[in-house]
């Protein structure tokens, strides 16, 4: 009878091929080195540093539409869907502060006695009222309309809060709503920039 060993065809390698390294050499490794700041001063300069970059890419984050960056007021489906819902319509709220700026320019200007009297009139008992019926009925209509809207739409999401929230965006100018409109008027995507 023969003792020679007979070969596996099926050969485990035994371990790793290489020792386990030891627990010091993998912290140190691991370790970055600390720059402490010498004095306050450094300190805060530093953490001003750090919290500038933070803002900064908080800012662009918001920008690109990323909702991780969003404020809490603008989080959610159903504040999504009435940014949406507001930004694809050209409602007559958002008019109101152009159309104040202009009733404001129109009572600057020196117009001699007269017509500055006619001006003035026209302003305080014609201008502004139809404004501010057509932003009270227009805030009214968008609150009930995007509340309706998202409990049809989105039932497992709370309403609570979201028609202000949508009549709010409405009386704002639309370039200067935050977060950027993501739809034209007429509901259509906005075009990516170059």
């Amino acid at each position: 009878m023969d003792d020679t060993p007979v070969p596996d065809d099926d050969p485990k390698p035994q371990g790793k091929g290489r020792p386990t390294p030891k627990r010091r050499d993998q912290e140190s490794r691991r370790r970055q080195p600390v720059h402490a700041p010498k004095d306050r001063k450094e300190a805060y300069r530093q953490m001003r540093t750090k919290q500038a970059a933070e803002r900064d890419r908080a800012r662009k984050g918001m920008l690109a539409g990323d909702e991780r960056y969003f404020p809490a007021r603008d989080k959610g489906p159903a504040r999504k869907f009435a940014r949406e819902w507001v930004d694809s319509r050209r409602l007559p709220s958002q008019y109101f502060l152009p159309f104040s700026l202009l009733i404001l320019l129109a009572t600057w200007i020196p117009w001699p006695m007269a017509v500055r009297a006619q001006v003035l009139g026209y302003v305080v008992t014609i201008g502004w009222p139809i404004m501010m019926i057509g932003v009270l009925f227009t805030s009214v209509y968008v609150a009930w309309k995007v509340k309706k809207e998202v409990a049809a739409k989105l039932p497992d999401e709370s309403v609570r809060g979201v028609g202000f929230y949508a009549a709010m965006r409405a009386l704002q100018i639309r370039k200067l709503r935050f977060p950027p409109p993501t739809v034209l008027p007429g509901g259509k995507p906005v075009p990516p920039k170059k």
